[in-house]
């Protein structure tokens, strides 16, 4: 498994927090605020101070088999872990920023012992009132985000296989609620069930084509229509 950065460089971001007095680091990522359907997931992970765990990246970056290997071993090994959810009705009741920001939180309450300091991935969280850091590319590099990244990612696909065999019909266990065209396809055979965010846009604009024709007036909604 390969890393495009040196371990020293990985936890370049955790070891200035240490010299500067931090002793506890967290790293935060989420999955899945793009997709159709589905809840919005978030992690927070701190991990050992000496690193002990090979082959963190962005969870975009690794296989299937790599990241189910490193989801077990970052929460066998991690000093703490959280994993927080946000359902698709509170994504729809206040928009998926906010669920995300809530997820995090929840993610937050789990870890124990608490952070002195969290490093994220380009996310604002205003309820956070501890010394923190947002950055872009952040899984790729801090290894403590990369960690949350993974755990995030991975009980996201976890539960959306999970989901799976309550609503065969729809395909999650292959594209987890993102935007395909199968997923479209099956919206369009039987429409949306209980799990598909009606506040994003190609969701509501397939009701809004199922309530034309059912009123004489149809409209076609693309695959990207949004």
């Amino acid at each position: 498994m390969k890393q495009s950065i040196t371990p020293e460089q990985h936890y370049h971001y955790e070891n200035e927090a240490r010299i500067a007095g931090y002793k506890l680091i967290a790293g935060g990522d989420e999955a899945g605020r793009g997709p159709w359907a589905g809840p919005v997931t978030a992690a927070m992970a701190i991990l050992p101070e000496e690193p002990c765990i090979i082959g963190l990246n962005d969870s975009k970056k690794l296989t299937r088999n790599q990241r189910k290997e490193l989801y077990e071993e970052i929460k066998d090994k991690a000093v703490a872990y959280g994993i927080g959810w946000a359902s698709v009705e509170e994504i729809d009741k206040f928009n998926i920023l906010e669920a995300t920001r809530l997820a995090f939180r929840r993610a937050f309450e789990q870890l124990n012992p608490q952070p002195d300091y969290v490093l994220l991935d380009f996310i604002k969280l205003p309820w956070l009132k501890l010394p923190h850091q947002a950055f872009a590319k952040g899984e790729t590099l801090s290894a403590s985000v990369a960690a949350a990244s993974i755990l995030a990612k991975e009980a996201r696909d976890l539960e959306m296989e999970r989901l799976a065999l309550e609503y065969p019909e729809y395909g999650f266990d292959n594209h987890k609620g993102y935007g395909t065209a199968a997923h479209m396809e099956a919206l369009k055979k039987i429409g949306p069930c209980k799990l598909h965010r009606m506040s994003f846009k190609p969701i509501k604009a397939l009701l809004e084509e199922i309530n034309g024709k059912k009123e004489g007036k149809p409209k076609d909604v693309g695959l990207f229509d949004f």
